[in-house]
């Protein structure tokens, strides 16, 4: 088996372990779903009766639900087989609104099956960096979606919220005493590099995070005929309260430095 395969292998591993304490966890969203990355995703697809809709590593489907609630016709699909059961259970009144598929996205052929101009757009919510590669899920999408369809994603931000970043807090002197200013140390961004981590304190097993620079994220879109026809940076603004399910203690604190960013890519016409 190669590095690849080994890592993709181990991440599935640990996503089917950690499932059910997620799912437990997240259940129709937290914080930077419902403050940050939803908004933005609204912004970037809006969404039509009938729409076809891919929504790439689904998770629990809780933006599969949501794509539903607005009229999309969804397929959700993940390589995990704990998430798309609850993915399931989860989604039992939605009829035939949402199907969902034990799909591994870095698996070309797998994808490809789904059937070739079958989708308008594809979403991909805070997953991209869970993936060993992506070029698989570019070049699929290339086929997958009609001429002029869009690719919406959200993920960690690369340049300050990846895995070799750490928060930091200094205090000095300023006009009215001591002030504290918030930051992050960046220790790693031009190199693809993996580690482990946490998506949530706590969880039964820790997972690869695989961290991209902006060059190698979109220039696997760039390659297969997309161009970004919008982006958003996401931040906590400052007069947001802090809250207690909030990842990794982002609060308005840090209302200068994002922690995710939504980008759009379309399918140039073919």
């Amino acid at each position: 088996m190669g590095a690849v395969n080994a890592e993709n292998a181990e991440t599935q591993a640990a996503w089917n372990s950690n499932a059910s304490f997620w799912d437990e966890r997240m259940g129709e969203g937290n914080d930077f779903v419902n403050m940050l990355i939803w908004p933005a995703v609204e912004r970037m697809l809006p969404v039509t009766p009938g729409m076809q809709v891919l929504d790439v590593a689904c998770g629990n489907g809780l933006t599969s639900r949501r794509l539903a609630e607005q009229g999309a016709s969804v397929t959700g699909i993940d390589f995990s087989s704990e998430m798309i059961a609850i993915a399931r259970r989860r989604s039992a009144a939605y009829g035939g609104r949402i199907a969902y598929q034990v799909i591994d996205a870095t698996d070309e052929h797998a994808l490809l099956a789904l059937g070739e101009r079958c989708f308008d757009a594809a979403l991909s919510n805070m997953a991209l960096f869970d993936m060993a590669e992506i070029d698989p899920l570019f070049r699929s999408l290339a086929r997958l979606l009609r001429p002029g369809g869009v690719f919406i994603f959200s993920l960690m931000h690369p340049c300050f919220n990846n895995p070799f970043t750490t928060h930091v807090a200094e205090t000095g002197n300023g006009k009215d005493g001591n002030v504290t200013t918030y930051g992050v140390k960046v220790y790693c961004y031009m190199t693809n590099a993996s580690a482990h981590g946490t998506a949530m304190s706590g969880q039964p097993q820790a997972h690869l995070y695989f961290h991209r620079p902006l060059e190698a994220l979109l220039g696997a879109g760039f390659r297969t005929g997309f161009v970004v026809d919008a982006l958003e940076e996401r931040a906590f603004a400052p007069s947001d309260d802090p809250a207690q399910n909030r990842p990794l203690n982002w609060s308005s604190a840090y209302s200068e430095i994002p922690p995710v960013m939504v980008v759009r890519m379309r399918l140039l016409g073919q």
